[in-house]
């Protein structure tokens, strides 16, 4: 074990042993631990590819969300910051890539020549999509339902009632950090509950 993580700093080495904690026992602390040495410089590089504070903050929390459901993969012949933050910048490249997919400005004119029409979606669902979104929605309500009443109270602030970060922190009169953590707990509870339920979905 020590010729694996010899080449690692001690920062490095740190994070190592709290990995192996997280995967091996399933601790808290040291997926908070993890979390904390790194959201704010992982957010601060979101913002800087993004320019824009809330993209930041959802890419921030999926890119812990990736890691923690991958910890398994991760090994140390880099540092676990420098695998982190490939994820996270990974993820940020195709985020911003999507976006400017749906930016697309119809202006432009189409590099295929063989181009006749452009399609323009309809911006409002049919009725059978409008069935399947509220079957979504009520079953999104219900999987909440099952869920401790404190971490269903930050989902329904965050996604029914669209507070920002920093409204729930206020409302609940909580350290910004802690509600952006319990909130990435809850939707790590949320995905697990709802992995079961795919095929309902």
């Amino acid at each position: 074990m020590e010729e694996l993580t010899s080449h690692l700093t001690e920062k490095a080495l740190r994070d190592y042993h709290l990995v192996q904690q997280a995967i091996k026992t399933g601790d808290q602390r040291a997926y908070a631990e993890l979390m904390n040495n790194y959201r704010d410089s992982l957010y601060f590089l979101l913002l800087k590819m993004t320019n824009d504070v809330h993209d930041a903050d959802d890419l921030t929390i999926e890119a812990f969300g990736k890691a923690f459901r991958n910890l398994h993969q991760y090994t140390p012949d880099y540092a676990f910051s420098t695998w982190l933050f490939k994820i996270a910048t990974n993820n940020c490249i195709d985020f911003i890539r999507r976006k400017k997919m749906d930016m697309l400005s119809l202006d432009k004119p189409s590099d295929d020549e063989d181009a006749t029409e452009i399609v323009i979606p309809s911006q409002t669902p049919d009725p059978e999509e409008h069935l399947i979104r509220s079957q979504k929605i009520k079953l999104m309500r219900d999987v909440v339902e099952k869920l401790k009443p404190h971490y269903r109270q930050l989902i329904q602030l965050r996604y029914f009632e669209e507070y920002s970060y920093e409204e729930i922190a206020v409302q609940l009169n909580l350290p910004l950090g802690t509600v952006k953590a319990q909130l990435f707990r809850a939707r790590e509870f949320l995905y697990n509950i709802l992995k079961g339920q795919e095929e309902t979905l």
